[in-house]
């Protein structure tokens, strides 16, 4: 399958991860850092504060399903796993020790908007917590921070070849290129591949890991 973008280590496949992730070798990915949809119709019931703005969301379908088949096989493929999210896949995940917890100082108030968010992985370390701004851009209705994707790297500091199969906008492989590390992302939307291309073609500037 030909890349959308490859450049410096960094790979964009424009395509649905289920045809991308059976092309992948066991063992040839070091970690999969990813935020899946969660399946909880977050975009039909105007949740997110991102996707009030009607016109700039039209055809949010990025959380109706849970990619629970595509998730497993992503996982299979690697040696490390961290799933943002996790709580809503706790009845495929294994129990972890190793959560992460992302608080956000200036959540939203309201019941359907949440003061934090749970990674799971696979790691060796015990649970972690990041006091982080809730965003710092809105090029994807569930953008992560930069620097909360740096803080997730920095507990896999031998992962090299890190994979996003739900890669959004990019904000996984943007950090890795940070981090001087290899990446792979697919997406299925060619719009968030093209804001991912054009993230990635700015140059590297430093970020601070937090701890």
């Amino acid at each position: 399958m030909k890349p959308y973008y490859e450049r410096a280590g960094v790979t964009i496949y424009h395509a649905d991860c289920r045809d991308v992730l059976p092309t992948l070798e066991a063992g040839s990915v070091d970690l999969v850092l990813t935020d899946p949809p969660y399946g909880i119709g977050a975009a039909k019931a105007n949740a997110h504060s991102s996707i009030r703005d009607s016109d700039k969301w039209p055809s949010a379908s990025w959380d109706d399903d849970r990619p629970i088949d595509a998730l497993k096989l992503a996982i299979d493929i690697a040696f490390y796993a961290s799933v943002w999210g996790g709580n809503f896949y706790s009845d495929i995940l294994p129990p972890s020790p190793a959560w992460l917890a992302w608080i956000k100082p200036e959540a939203e108030t309201g019941f359907s908007l949440a003061d934090m968010e749970l990674c799971w992985t696979n790691g060796n370390f015990a649970a972690r917590v990041m006091r982080l701004p809730r965003r710092d851009g809105n090029l994807h209705p569930t953008q992560k921070p930069l620097s909360l994707m740096c803080w997730c790297l920095s507990f896999f500091p031998e992962a090299q070849n890190i994979l996003d199969p739900f890669m959004g906008s990019g904000t996984t492989l943007r950090a890795a290129k940070n981090l001087g590390r290899r990446a792979i992302g697919i997406e299925l939307e060619e719009r968030y591949c093209e804001i991912a291309a054009n993230r990635l073609m700015q140059d590297v500037l430093p970020l601070e890991v937090p701890s």
